[in-house]
């Protein structure tokens, strides 16, 4: 018995979709986009965003470097398994030192899961601009310390699969441009 897959429609194959960028970025905004046209075309889509995993499954960490990487591995996990087993596992996070994204990215390697990681790439004057949580705000005025690109590091990825500037184009271009690499790579 033979199988085929109808072109655009839903597969098997899952894969993770790693987001990483500064807060405000539009990281949620083009996850929730792509994730919104995936399930339309049938696909099993999961959108594991990152404050909704700090609230839950990470509650209690902090913001040491030792905390968040521990929060980056969580989701990493989870992300994993999810795209192990068939689902688009779609996941905007802040994910800011290098070596916690590498280590997600070697936790797909060892187990043949496709692995697509997009540097949302605003720039931060950008992103204080648009400053959805206030983050930014507060730390200007000096009530909130170790915010991600302003005074604590975020470390841009070196060999990401896809660069989005946001600050030119609509976060439907930019959900598109992620969804233009997944059918690339066979993934949708």
């Amino acid at each position: 018995m033979t199988t085929t897959a109808r072109k655009g429609g839903p597969r098997a194959q899952g894969a993770t979709v790693w987001l990483t960028g500064l807060p405000s970025a539009g990281k949620t905004t083009i996850a929730r986009l792509l994730g919104d046209r995936l399930t339309a075309e049938g696909h099993r889509v999961e959108v594991l965003d990152g404050d909704e995993i700090r609230r839950f499954l990470s509650a209690g960490l902090g913001f040491s470097r030792e905390d968040r990487n521990t929060n980056v591995q969580r989701i990493g996990l989870v992300s994993e398994v999810l795209a192990r087993n068939g689902v688009l596992s779609v996941v905007p996070v802040i994910a800011p030192y290098a070596d916690s994204r590498e280590a997600v990215r070697k936790r797909h390697e060892a187990s043949a899961t496709p692995y697509v990681e997009v540097h949302v790439a605003t720039p931060v004057e950008v992103c204080s601009e648009r400053d959805v949580k206030g983050l930014y705000a507060r730390q200007a005025a000096g009530r909130l310390s170790g915010l991600t690109g302003v005074d604590d590091p975020y470390e841009p990825p070196t060999d990401p699969a896809l660069v989005l500037r946001t600050q030119d184009q609509t976060p439907r271009e930019s959900a598109d441009a992620v969804y233009a690499v997944l059918a690339e790579r066979g993934l949708v």
